[in-house]
């Protein structure tokens, strides 16, 4: 198989940002960065990612992340972006715009892709504009697990609590409570291994955590994309 470069995609509910990857998956040159626009309907995404791609010209193939659920190209649900979201063919869409093949997946799922170790039970949170999630068992994603809406806390949900707009307005000391809270109740529930907590408020805990709990760099976002190719 030739050489070929990916361009990897995260669509974030404040920025969107790419970078490109080489066969292995390590990065060749740096990441690029538009604000997400408001509204962010899938046509102004989909110009702003066609703006970077003019800072990244020579790929062969995209990876796009989405922070929603995604079904053989198709978003379901896009709660921090925009309604009109719901049943667009975003892998269809893009190909044909970009001329190249396109492969999207959950933005969690993939950032989990550029974190994990491929050994046991492996939970990925991202703590971002939203609550996404990823769970890996022994490499191998479990496929559309959504815990941002489900019952976290006082009948509100996890993203209800611990999202952008929660942290704004309880203050980080209660925020971090809470995420200590959430990290208890996941590891009953999963019973995981390990958990890794990525996204752009992760760099905002300063909690003591458990042995097995791990901060993440957001790049793991952008690196994760090239699972997408891997046979």
């Amino acid at each position: 198989m030739a050489d070929k470069k990916t361009l990897t995609v995260d669509i974030g509910g404040s920025g969107i940002k790419a970078m490109l990857l080489d066969m292995e998956g390590n990065p060749i040159g740096g990441r690029v960065r538009v604000r997400t626009p408001r509204p962010a309907k899938p046509e102004a995404v989909l110009k702003g990612i066609t703006k970077l791609t003019k800072k990244h010209p020579d790929f062969d193939r995209v990876s796009v992340g989405f922070p929603g659920v995604i079904r053989k190209g198709v978003t379901e649900t896009a709660v921090n972006l925009h309604r009109d979201w719901v049943g667009f063919d975003l892998e269809g869409t893009l190909s044909e715009r970009l001329g190249k093949p396109v492969r999207v997946l959950n933005d969690a799922d993939i950032q989990g892709f550029g974190a994990i170790s491929g050994n046991g039970v492996e939970l990925v949170v991202t703590l971002g504009t939203g609550f996404g999630s990823a769970l890996f068992l022994d490499g191998q994603l479990v496929p559309n697990l959504e815990i941002a809406h489900h019952r976290f806390r006082n009948s509100r949900t996890y993203e209800e609590h611990l999202g952008s707009a929660a942290l704004k307005k309880t203050g980080k000391k209660k925020w971090q409570q809470r995420v200590a809270e959430a990290i208890a109740s996941l590891e009953h529930l999963f019973n995981y291994d390990t958990l890794y907590i990525g996204g752009g408020n992760a760099r905002r805990l300063t909690l003591d955590l458990p042995s097995n709990v791990k901060i993440i760099p957001n790049i793991a976002g952008l690196l994760g994309g090239i699972a997408l190719w891997r046979e």
